[in-house]
């Protein structure tokens, strides 16, 4: 079970109270855990990324052991701990501002 903590406003649209629970098959990768994410909750389509390019959307952030992963290859495999529930992986809304 992989574990997802999104930001507020991501899970008052889910209806969700803290952290996502998301089965994965195959590699566990920022692209198939948003694939999982936005199937479980179609509300979430478009949110963290692009409808049609599946791109990361600016001010979306992604972190997988304290690291952030926002430029990696969506297809990278996330760190171990990830891929067994022991971290989870963050969905981070970053802020902006001077």
């Amino acid at each position: 079970m992989i574990r997802v903590v999104l930001p507020q406003h991501l899970r008052t649209l889910a209806r969700v109270n803290g952290e996502v629970g998301l089965d994965i098959d195959g590699p566990v990768t920022q692209r198939s855990i948003l694939d999982a994410l936005e199937a479980r909750y179609p509300m979430l389509r478009g949110t963290v990324r692009d409808h049609v390019t599946h791109k990361r959307r600016p001010f979306v952030r992604f972190f997988a052991c304290e690291q952030d992963v926002s430029h990696e290859s969506p297809d990278t495999p996330l760190p171990e701990a990830v891929a067994t529930g022991a971290e989870p992986f963050l969905i981070v809304g970053a802020m902006a501002g001077g």
